[in-house]
């Protein structure tokens, strides 16, 4: 079937709180034509990121914002399918920044050409794109886990977390992975190798978490926030190094919300008498470093060293539904919207 228009995802208003389907607008447009120098692409596959809700808030933040009637911000794989560029031809596959649309043109300047006889196409936005590199790269600078090590991660299951996890192992390391509910905890056991894993829907949570590090948490990847930090705090050890990459469990809170009582001398207390290193960072920071993240990633691999799980939704329609439900903790694995297929 000939697509003849561009179906697109444009943001309608900006959510309070949790973002909510009317705070999308699906959108048919005519299908983009490509100027001089441009290429006319079909996206295959969008990436779902935990991110996305910061860019449909006007907060300050480290990237603007999207603007309301505006195509919403995501990762792409896409198709060449008309090429006015020298470097590119009608067919190459490309890793893009296209949005939530079914069509774009770009000039060339931000693609990077795939080899699907590397891996599948799809892990251009998982284990061997932004998320996996976020992982890679916040070991790396921040974490610098050691042999022996613990190191624990939130949200371990998810794109970034998971391999995570499985790095701390490569490297030496005790991995102890926090997941929400039994199925995930059994992936990460069974199928990541990971050394423990807790759930963090249990009562008990706090308690397990604590067995599971008995000598302590000398590397936090911290992804989540909220209690499941209330639990991890405790146990940290002296000189432990906590990457911040995200606070998904904040993400949803109304303005104003401080998430209960003020914490911050007790927390600044223990970052001082435990010499603790705290350090956000967004992964473009290490960017001059993704050659060695792409050439040590995929030699895992193909070694099976390094393994990774994808929850695919079919539909661009179906995208706002399934990037609420990322936000709620509903995805398992790697979320990607299949907008087409790959060899139509």
């Amino acid at each position: 079937m000939v697509m003849t228009e561009n179906m697109r995802i444009l943001l309608a208003s900006r959510p309070t709180a949790a973002p909510k389907p009317a705070d999308f607008t699906l959108d048919r447009a005519a299908i983009p034509e490509p100027s001089e120098g441009q290429v006319l692409l079909k996206i295959l596959y969008l990436s779902l990121d935990p991110y996305m809700r910061g860019r449909m808030s006007a907060a300050k933040s480290y990237a603007a914002p999207v603007e309301i009637g505006a195509v919403m911000e995501g990762g792409t794989v896409a198709r060449v399918e008309r090429s006015l560029h020298a470097s590119f031809k009608e067919g190459d596959t490309v890793l893009s920044h296209s949005g939530w649309q079914s069509y774009a043109v770009a000039n060339g300047s931000d693609l990077r050409k795939l080899d699907p006889a590397v891996a599948p196409i799809s892990t251009a936005l998982g284990v061997l794109g932004m998320p996996g590199f976020t992982a890679w790269a916040g070991l790396q600078n921040i974490g610098r886990p050691k042999a022996e090590e613990t190191v624990v991660v939130a949200a371990a299951s998810g794109a970034v977390g998971s391999v995570v996890g499985q790095i701390a192992r490569l490297r030496g390391a005790r991995a102890v992975g926090i997941a929400g509910g039994r199925e995930k905890c059994a992936f990460l056991l069974e199928d990541l190798g990971f050394d423990a894993a807790i759930d963090h829907r249990g009562p008990d949570f706090a308690d397990q978490l604590a067995r599971a590090c008995p000598k302590g948490i000398d590397v936090y990847f911290e992804n989540v926030g909220g209690r499941v930090w209330d639990a991890v705090f405790p146990l940290l050890n002296t000189f432990a190094r906590i990457p911040v990459c995200g606070l998904i469990a904040q993400y949803n809170a109304t303005p104003g919300d401080t998430g209960g009582a003020d914490r911050l001398d007790g927390t600044m207390r223990s970052v001082l008498t435990k010499s603790l290193s705290i350090r956000g960072f967004i992964q473009r920071e290490f960017a001059s470093q993704r050659d060695q993240f792409y050439e040590e990633a995929s030699d895992w691999i193909a070694k099976g060293k390094l393994r990774y799980r994808e929850d695919i939704v079919d539909g661009l329609e179906n995208a706002p539904t399934a990037f609420i439900g990322l936000l709620e903790g509903r995805n398992f694995g790697k979320l990607l919207i299949r907008v087409a297929k790959e060899h139509a």
